[in-house]
């Protein structure tokens, strides 16, 4: 009896780690599909530069929306040239004059 113990534990120790492995798996796709949606990759045509759209840049970019008036849209959905005019406006204004905190 205690030999079937031993081999029955043994065997679960070693089958759950497997059933697992699929949805542990699953939820890493999962957490990399949103990073690459929350990180998008802009390209600046005046600087011939390419940002990468972050906190930080959604940070910065309602500051522009602030100070010149806009009302704030998700940044992808803005025109092309609006686009542009911030990417213009942004060189000139960095995260440490923003006073956006980089951690």
């Amino acid at each position: 009896m205690p030999r079937f113990l031993n081999a029955a534990l043994l065997g679960a120790a070693l089958i759950v780690p497997i059933a697992m492995a699929p949805t542990t798996l699953r939820a890493d796709d999962q957490k990399a599909e949103a990073h690459q949606k929350a990180a998008r990759t802009y390209h600046d045509k005046n600087h011939n530069d390419d940002h990468q759209w972050n906190s930080h840049e959604d940070q910065a970019y309602r500051v522009y929306v602030k100070d010149n008036h806009r009302k704030y849209r998700d940044f992808s959905k803005v025109n092309e040239n609006d686009q542009q005019a911030y990417w213009d406006w942004r060189h000139e204004h960095s995260d440490a004059l923003l006073k956006i905190d980089i951690k």
